[in-house]
């Protein structure tokens, strides 16, 4: 069994306890979290006995084998590379961290320890995109030269640590762009970037005074702090000569939200949200083509099962993880580099 401790008990943590307290080859064995009150409340909930409000004491516990990141962003390296010196395995939640700087310490801290760390790509994992990967594995698809991406919200600010630059390192761009960047690339093959333009956008904040329509806020929502973007935009161009088109929002003056990734080859085309479907041709005759499976959308919950269950397998059988370190730092970099476009008005070259 590998003993796991849960370090972050706010909201995305649940999406790691559960799986892991359901899991028959993994045992949470504690829970780390500066907010005593949230703390106690997850430990009476879960059943879990073992509390710590310093990471560092968690660490210290010889028979704790792996721990799951869910902190704020700003923590993640710290908590990361600290866990693997400990001689921990490690899941952090996406972003890997904040920086360039901070990501090639982790991933130095990965190649000096021997243990695993996944990054929390859970979008890898969902069963749509398993599916949509073999068939790009076996070259359906030929050379995805061009990708496109949109998470737009019209209204969905979730304030709190999200809206605080300090913690987050950034809005709508660190928290969903880096999903939609990443799952674009990886169907890519993970081409290597080499420059970025970028845009991003103040205009609206928080938005506080909409009424009528609900949106995820966060546990310390504060409608009076907000120092991240609302939108973000960037083309992304990569060695090989493919390209990626992105654009992402906490807050825009647009109809409705909107959500898609859209995936271009040579050979034929696929789109994974808002639902699956592969685009090819057979003689002479264009084909939009539906999986007959069970859910063509992705499905949140369960691909957080199937992310957790793929790094406790890595873990106890020493397989390799599809979202390994090597792939957290380059993300990091694309993400970097579009802040850094936005901020100096010029494309930036890796």
């Amino acid at each position: 069994m590998l003993k796991v401790g849960v370090i972050g008990t706010g909201s995305i943590s649940e999406f790691h306890i559960k799986p892991y307290l359901e899991s028959g080859e993994a045992e949470l064995s504690a829970l780390c979290d500066l907010n005593g009150e949230r703390l106690a409340e997850k430990g009476r909930l879960y059943g879990v006995t073992r509390l710590y409000s310093d990471y560092r004491e968690l660490l210290e516990q010889d028979d704790i084998d792996a721990v799951s990141i869910c902190t704020w962003n700003n923590s993640h390296a710290e908590i990361a590379i600290a866990a693997l010196e400990a001689g921990k395995h490690v899941l952090v939640e996406k972003p890997l961290c904040m920086t360039v700087e901070e990501a090639l310490k982790v991933e130095a801290a990965v190649e000096a320890s021997g243990k695993v760390l996944q990054v929390g790509f859970v979008r890898r994992h969902g069963d749509n995109a398993k599916l949509l990967k073999k068939f790009v594995d076996y070259g359906e698809l030929g050379e995805i030269y061009y990708a496109k991406t949109s998470c737009l919200r019209r209204l969905g600010n979730p304030g709190g640590w999200f809206s605080d630059l300090s913690k987050s390192g950034g809005g709508p761009l660190i928290d969903l762009g880096v999903h939609m960047i990443d799952i674009c690339w990886y169907f890519m093959g993970k081409p290597k970037p080499v420059s970025v333009s970028g845009n991003a956008y103040r205009k609206l904040g928080n938005r506080s005074h909409i009424k009528n329509l609900s949106f995820y806020q966060a546990a310390d929502y504060d409608p009076a702090h907000n120092d991240v973007e609302d939108l973000s935009n960037a083309l992304i161009r990569f060695e090989n000569g493919a390209s990626l088109l992105v654009d992402v929002s906490f807050t825009l003056q647009a109809k409705k939200d909107e959500l898609y990734v859209k995936l271009f080859g040579d050979k034929g085309g696929a789109e994974i949200e808002p639902e699956l479907a592969i685009v090819t041709e057979k003689h002479d005759t264009i084909l939009n083509i539906t999986p007959q499976i069970d859910n063509l959308k992705f499905d949140f919950e369960k691909a957080f099962y199937n992310e957790i269950d793929h790094f406790v397998s890595c873990c106890l059988q020493g397989k390799e993880t599809i979202a390994p370190v090597s792939d957290g730092v380059q993300v990091m970099k694309m993400l970097n580099a579009v802040y850094e476009s936005a901020r100096t008005g010029k494309e930036v070259y890796l």
